[in-house]
């Protein structure tokens, strides 16, 4: 149930009107906390800082009060390190608390101490004149009331901590940090609330959670959330070092006698022309960027940085790049099949294969050129099926059927029941399994050399239809905490990678048994 909150304390009021326009909210955010904030990113694709302000104060509605909806209420936040996320997250709850009575807001960081960063901010930003005020009582370690009954809490990282709150905004910082099980307890933490400003507009305060953090690996938590927001369940708000620089005044040279600027790769002189470009400079000094790009290496430049990519380090497959070995278009390259009866000798259709029941069971479906170049076209990733159906969907789908299918030895298993094997149900229905037992990391090595050969290019190339062998090809990594391990971990990214282990092993190392099949 919805409740409604209204102005019951006579001097709760504050002595601003409420913001309605982002033009009135930069200029609010300019004269009363003295912030000079770009408005533009400055890199293709990247947002301002601001915007991540307007998208929370408004919630997705453009400007303040009843107007329709056109965003997710939820935000991701994915920016560098030192680019303001924490002072962010303070300002916009600041804003929430001041003109969003009766608000309740908690904080939930990916440590105590990184939850304690943002209150920080918080008690430095109240403690200007006016604001101050507003302050109900004292402020505490780990929490700020306003008289308007707004208030604002720290929360531990921790499933008790979390499952125990019902507010309307959940900001968490540093993300990237998170226990797994904690963020989806998380997600049901926030409830909607009608309130009354002190304006007397009537407005509806969405539930929603912020998730701000750097992205550190591809197989982490911050890298699960950007996916999602691509898919428009969350808003992204991304940018990087470039997008937050202050104004390049003199005697900084683009294009210095001795060579270019250490940033001129990154800024191309962007900076110097902040006012025109971006309204406000933002708040990292030139010269500071230049130090610290001259101190790391590049790709964690690229990735902690730039926001480019997240780091590679610990993944299984750091050679697969998806600017480079993920297509749209296959059909220049003669393999997506006119018709299903398509067999000609410019290529050969294969498949490959692991199994499961309630994790998924993977099928990917290929074709070489007669270069030997692989291309996988299509995907069939299912959980809760038995054999006969997946055998179905190999046969309806919308490619040749496989002249064979490099599968899991683990096929060769005899099913109690039924006293066939996996791979004998799969003969039985007309289709050719192969089997070529090969160590993980022997596979591994025959994926590597086709993704980045030592010489030539690439000779392994996916379809961006193929969305989980992507993401997976991405993610499959190495434990973190354990770095003398060679053992991949098995938490879901392993199904995909493992069906096309197993097709190009039986493609690049076949063999024959003694009765001539594979």
């Amino acid at each position: 149930m919805e409740m409604e909150s209204d102005f019951r304390v006579a001097d709760a009021r504050p002595p601003w009107d409420t913001p309605v326009t982002p033009d009135e909210l930069h200029s609010w955010l300019s004269e009363e906390l003295g912030l000079s904030m770009p408005r533009e990113g400055l890199i293709r694709g990247h947002q301002a800082p601001f915007d991540y302000l307007v998208h929370t104060f408004f919630e997705g509605r453009g400007s303040f009060g009843p107007d329709p909806i056109d965003s997710p209420a939820d935000a991701v936040v994915w920016a560098n390190r030192g680019g303001g996320k924490t002072f962010l997250g303070a300002v916009a709850t600041l804003l929430d608390l001041v003109f969003k009575p009766g608000i309740e807001v908690r904080i939930l960081g990916g440590s105590l101490d990184q939850a304690k960063r943002m209150h920080a901010h918080l008690r430095m930003l109240f403690e200007r004149e006016q604001l101050a005020e507003m302050v109900d009582g004292k402020i505490t370690d780990t929490r700020l009331k306003l008289r308007n009954r707004s208030q604002v809490e720290l929360l531990s990282q921790s499933q008790t901590s979390v499952r125990g709150t019902r507010v309307q905004k959940l900001r968490c910082d540093e993300v990237e940090l998170f226990d797994p099980d904690v963020w989806e307890a998380a997600q049901l933490t926030t409830r909607s609330m009608i309130i009354k400003t002190h304006d007397g507009v009537i407005v509806r305060v969405r539930g929603s959670i912020d998730a701000l953090s750097t992205m550190h690996v591809p197989y982490g938590l911050m890298f699960g959330l950007v996916k999602e927001s691509a898919g428009g369940r969350r808003r992204l708000f991304k940018w990087g070092v470039v997008d937050v620089l202050d104004r390049c005044e003199s005697p900084h040279q683009c294009k210095r006698n001795n060579g270019e600027c250490v940033l001129w790769p990154e800024c191309a002189g962007r900076a110097k022309a902040r006012d025109s470009a971006g309204g406000a400079p933002g708040h990292i000094c030139v010269d500071d960027a230049i130090d610290l790009k001259l101190r790391v290496s590049s790709a964690m430049w690229e990735s902690e940085m730039l926001c480019l990519r997240p780091s590679r380090t610990d993944t299984v497959l750091p050679e697969f790049d998806p600017r480079i070995h993920v297509l749209g278009q296959l059909s220049q390259l003669s393999c997506e099949p006119d018709d299903r009866s398509e067999t000609g000798p410019t290529k050969t259709w294969i498949g490959g294969m692991d199994f499961g029941y309630r994790a998924p069971t993977v099928v990917l479906f290929a074709c070489v050129n007669t270069e030997g170049v692989v291309f996988v076209v299509g995907e069939h990733v299912e959980a809760g099926m038995i054999v006969d159906e997946h055998i179905k969907a190999i046969e309806n789908a919308p490619y040749p059927t496989p002249e064979w299918i490099g599968i899991d030895p683990a096929g060769r298993q005899r099913n109690d029941q039924t006293g066939l094997s996996t791979e004998q149900v799969m003969r039985k229905a007309g289709l050719v399994p192969r089997v070529r037992a090969m160590r993980i990391d022997e596979g591994l090595t025959l994926l590597r050399k086709r993704l980045e050969p030592a010489s030539g290019p690439p000779t392994l190339f996916v379809h961006e239809r193929c969305a989980k062998l992507v993401e997976s090809l991405e993610r499959y990594h190495y434990p973190a905490d354990r770095p003398e391990s060679v053992v991949p971990v098995k938490d879901g990214h392993d199904h995909a990678v493992d069906a096309l282990r197993y097709m190009i092993a039986n493609l690049d190392r076949p063999h024959h048994c003694a009765a001539g099949q594979y």
